[in-house]
């Protein structure tokens, strides 16, 4: 046996069946092995962010990891914008980098970077990262990444194998792929956040990662309805189990000064699998903090806990056992017309997505709408695409949701900016047949940041300064990008149009695009903005 064979071994014997991979010289091994292997499939991105973003959106719906096959430090760092976005999901990921034989990195081939190893960039994105030394610690290195990979929450762990790893000999060992066990909240700690339930202050139970699945808004739900806490979920979810029928939980607002207003009402906030809510930028003369002052924070558990543990517990505590739990009713809308707008998109969703379908979210400033519009939609997977706000992610999460469950219909809100980072995943869904439609939301703009412009201006914004925010010049055509690559496309601008197109979609099997021209105002939010900076 050798390295590259132990290695392989281990990952399948902790089950993982799935590769996203942008392979290269030092990874061919591996390749071999997967090509003479019944069980492990392939998935070719011509991308790198696309391998790590599809292994993110595989993990949050299959519920264990995939493995990426990333070449080198600079692949590894093609891809580190979709480990951000999925070590802030607390996705689990488990990296293979191939990297120069030991005793050839130093004698500074191309590959190898100036200022450190490639372990040193990996620790940026991986809660768990090792350089393997030797082919005999390959395969048990493997394992530890795997099993690191699914505690907690979901970790990402990178392991950077060098080719003579691969190709010298190993010992055929077991290995040990036994999950760690998530540590369980003190039971100090559920009876004193129980006690603050029962202080008769308006309280928010905010709530992250696997607390927002199905089981956990189902006990959450139990919690809120024996206690009267209003649930609240972080404003990036990254699973949210969602409409009909399901429990209803209110997010809260990605803007500062909309999340400021929300947070006025309470006078104590619960984390429960959620970080504090903070401004994702500091702004001169605001708060870094959403929540403000006057109401008071308590922990619960954090992500690295035992999230859906720590709920049972405190349901026990609050005697939430029978309690009849509220449920998002069913809406079905009139069918739109007239100009094409994202609350008309939401619309047509509602009425025809089909239920069990995954919906996945990056749609930027579109996505407000569509989130309202489409709280009444058959019961649903919703997938924000960004918890680290790194934007190119919705279309590889939409890959790897549609490889990890082939039989659900996934529906991808993608805005056109943010979609141009990663529009190489179009590919792999055709070459996969992954039952996807693409929803490009074309506004040739990246209209959040006149939002954030207006922050800074004090006067009415220049040519030049727009000429930094806006795509029009050539405007995009993703018909011919998405039929470039094997996916069909067409173009609307009416209501009406969009309402066809989509149904039409949702009606048949594969990988389909709808490039969505909607009109848009911002304006609203921009008055917002400027009349809190008049007023500090």
């Amino acid at each position: 046996m050798n390295g590259a064979q132990s290695l392989f071994k281990a990952l399948t014997s902790a089950n993982l069946d799935t590769c996203f991979a942008n392979p290269g010289t030092s990874e061919m091994q591996l390749v071999y092995e997967m090509g003479k292997s019944d069980s492990v499939r392939p998935i070719l991105c011509l991308q790198e962010n696309v391998v790590t973003g599809a292994a993110d959106g595989y993990a949050r719906m299959a519920g264990k990891p995939a493995f990426t096959l990333l070449h080198v430090g600079s692949g590894f760092a093609n891809g580190i914008a979709n480990l951000h976005n999925a070590s802030r999901a607390n996705t689990p990921v488990v990296n293979i980098v191939g990297a120069n034989a030991t005793y050839h990195q130093p004698n500074f081939p191309e590959h190898e970077f100036i200022g450190g190893n490639i372990t040193d960039v990996a620790r940026a994105v991986s809660h768990w990262t090792r350089e393997a030394k030797s082919a005999a610690e390959l395969g048990s290195l493997g394992a530890e990444a795997i099993r690191q990979a699914m505690s907690g929450s979901g970790r990402v762990s990178t392991l950077i194998a060098p080719t003579n790893c691969h190709w010298d000999p190993a010992p055929d060992a077991p290995v040990d792929v036994t999950p760690i066990a998530t540590p369980r909240v003190a039971p100090a700690t559920i009876e004193a956040v129980a006690e603050l339930l029962a202080n008769g202050r308006k309280t928010g139970l905010m709530l992250g990662n696997h607390a927002l699945r199905n089981e956990g808004l189902e006990l959450a739900g139990r919690i809120a309805a024996a206690t009267g806490v209003q649930l609240l979920a972080e404003t990036f979810p990254s699973r949210l189990a969602r409409g009909e029928g399901r429990v209803p939980v209110q997010l809260v607002p990605y803007f500062l000064e909309m999340a400021q207003g929300f947070f006025a009402q309470y006078e104590q906030i619960i984390l429960l699998g959620a970080l504090p809510p903070v401004s994702t930028f500091a702004y001169q003369h605001s708060a870094t903090s959403k929540i403000p002052p006057s109401c008071e924070l308590a922990v619960c558990a954090s992500p690295d806990q035992d999230v859906l543990a720590a709920l049972d517990d405190l349901a026990n505590a609050v005697g939430a056992t029978q309690e009849t739990v509220a449920r998002c009713p069913r809406v079905e809308p009139d069918a739109p017309s007239g100009p094409l707008t994202a609350a008309g998109i939401g619309q047509s969703i509602s009425l025809a997505m089909p239920e069990g379908a995954t919906l996945v979210d990056e749609a930027a400033t579109a996505g407000l709408d569509l989130y309202i519009h489409t709280a009444g939609a058959r019961r649903h997977e919703y997938l924000y695409a960004i918890p680290g706000a790194a934007i190119g992610n919705g279309l590889p999460v939409a890959l790897g949701a549609a490889v990890a469950c082939p039989d659900r219909k996934v529906v991808a809100l993608q805005a056109d900016g943010s979609g141009m980072y990663t529009n190489q995943a179009l590919w792999s869904m055709a070459r996969e047949q992954c039952d996807v439609t693409v929803v490009i939301l074309k506004n040739d703009a990246y209209a959040v940041l006149n939002v954030e412009l207006a922050r800074v201006r004090d006067d009415e914004p220049t040519e030049k300064m727009l000429s930094m925010l806006e795509i029009d010049r050539p405007s995009i055509d993703w018909v011919k990008i998405s039929e470039g690559m094997g996916v069909p496309a067409v173009a609307v601008n009416t209501a009406e149009d969009f309402h066809r197109e989509f149904q039409r979609a949702m009606a048949e099997k594969g990988p389909r695009l709808i490039e969505a021209s909607i009109s848009q105002d911002l304006q609203p939010v921009v008055d917002l903005i400027l009349a809190q900076q008049r007023g500090s």
